[in-house]
């Protein structure tokens, strides 16, 4: 991710909190993160998402 962050505490709290979403956005979808590396695939991509729309709405 581009940009400065949220210090290391902050990217720690949001990284958090977008893998519960990922596991939400998953399970909304249908989608099943089996085993470790699905997990793994689930909580990145739902850190990735929120940490991007965070980004978005602390530029604006």
């Amino acid at each position: 991710m581009k940009g400065g962050g949220f210090g290391l505490v902050g990217n720690i709290v949001v990284g958090i909190l977008g893998a519960i979403f990922g596991g939400v956005i998953f399970k909304i979808l249908g989608l099943t993160a089996g085993g470790l590396v699905g997990s793994l695939v689930m909580s990145t991509v739902g850190a990735v998402l929120l940490l991007y729309i965070v980004g978005l709405v602390k530029k604006a």
